[in-house]
């Protein structure tokens, strides 16, 4: 039991939270490339990350794990983003800082994705048991260079263009 859940419910909550965070977060992306603030799917995927953050630390652990640090660590950069989204209006500088720590939000959703995949699904597990052999340290590499570029497009795109709330 997990917060007076089943750990089996708990986890599927979880999981569906994780995945809702990801997939609202690659809109909101998009939308930061098209210089539009899409609020409605801004709102969903700021919640839902932060829901996904809160919810990891629900889990048993004995001592301090990687993932608390992950989650400690997005629910920070998360501060930042919901800071200059709705206390200073992505005025001046705070445009490219709610950019970057909104991307950063969602690389860690996908990192952490990246890491459970190679832990759960099977065919990947057996490419990367330790998560220490090339296949995963691929795959991690390859989307944070992806992120990269991809955040610093967003930010001169979302940057140079007027706000459109949509």
């Amino acid at each position: 039991m997990i917060l007076g859940l089943p750990a089996s419910i708990y986890t599927f909550v979880h999981v569906l939270i994780s995945l809702v965070a990801i997939g609202s977060g690659f809109v909101v992306a998009y939308g930061l490339a098209a210089g539009k603030r899409l609020a409605g799917w801004t709102g969903l995927f700021l919640a839902t990350t932060i829901a996904t953050s809160v919810t990891g630390f629900g889990f048993p652990a004995q001592h301090v794990t990687p993932g608390h640090i992950v989650g400690i660590i997005s629910l920070i950069v998360l501060a930042v983003a919901v800071a200059a989204l709705y206390r200073f209006h992505l005025a001046g500088k705070w445009r490219s800082i709610y950019v970057i720590s909104a991307s950063m939000a969602l690389y860690l959703n996908v990192f952490v994705l990246i890491v459970q995949s190679f832990e759960k699904v099977s065919f990947l597990k057996e490419l990367a048991p330790t998560q220490s052999e090339p296949p995963f340290l691929i795959a991690q590499l390859t989307v944070l260079a992806l992120f990269i570029v991809l955040t610093i497009r967003e930010v001169k795109r979302f940057r140079a263009q007027p706000l459109h709330a949509v």
